[in-house]
């Protein structure tokens, strides 16, 4: 039995498998699943995993959940309670993976952004709606998305009430591949596998990198140096090598 009720996780040897799993609301996210997200968050910080973040049914998520949303307050917004979550899955210390389909809508989109890639099938469909709310999308879309797919694009979303459907996204960089229905799970594993061979700490290291904001070729070389004398290298091109002769 699953410990979450918003959530289904399925724990491997080399990653986690996260569903969000309020299919009848399309996965909108609530107080409950923003609370066992930090959990599953806790669980990866201590212990590195790869992670897969998909939703059941038709949709990744179509949004935050209004009703809760409605009855939130100055001083919720200031405590910045989606914000934190999101920008605590992109600070996770391996790479993240976001299988969508159907609709990634306003929270929903930016858990989506908050990922390192994402996969997409043909129905999905990337927006941000809260100005049509009242509201702005206070939860990293503001920052991630611009870096995602360029100020323009943004703005398009994030003013102008653009739905990027599946092949716009691919077309922005937004998604790294799309899809048929259904299959988009199955292909985010294939990532996975591919990635998982990788050394964990060249990962983390460059993920760390990555995501640093301007130029850092020091760090680049901190990095690379800490790299060069790990064991875990010196097997590797050992291995190489041996396999080239």
């Amino acid at each position: 039995m699953s410990p979450y009720a918003t959530l289904k996780v399925e724990e491997r040897d080399d990653r986690m498998v996260v569903i969000l799993d309020r299919p009848a609301q399309r996965n909108a996210i609530n107080a409950e699943m923003i609370a066992e997200l930090h959990d599953v968050c806790v669980q990866l910080e201590r212990a590195p995993k790869l992670l897969l973040v998909t939703g059941r049914g038709e949709h990744f998520a179509g949004g935050a959940d209004i009703a809760q949303l409605r009855a939130r307050t100055r001083d919720d917004a200031l405590a910045g309670i989606n914000r934190n979550l999101f920008d605590r899955i992109g600070r996770l210390p391996l790479p993240t993976v976001a299988a969508i389909s159907g609709y990634a809508l306003g929270g929903g989109a930016e858990l989506a952004y908050a990922c390192d890639i994402r996969i997409a099938t043909s129905t999905a469909k990337f927006g941000n709606p809260e100005p049509g709310l009242g509201i702005i999308a206070a939860a990293g879309a503001s920052y991630r998305l611009p870096l995602l797919v360029g100020a323009s694009i943004a703005k398009q979303v994030l003013l102008g009430g653009r739905i990027l459907d599946a092949a716009g996204a691919l077309n922005a960089g937004l998604v790294m591949e799309v899809t048929g229905p259904g299959d988009h799970v199955i292909a985010a594993h294939r990532l996975l596998d591919r990635i998982a061979p990788f050394a964990p700490l060249a990962l983390r290291l460059t993920k760390t990198i990555v995501d640093a904001p301007g130029s850092h070729p020091f760090a680049d070389d901190i990095a690379q140096a800490v790299l060069f004398e790990t064991e875990d290298k010196h097997s590797r091109m050992t291995a190489f090598l041996e396999k080239q002769a």
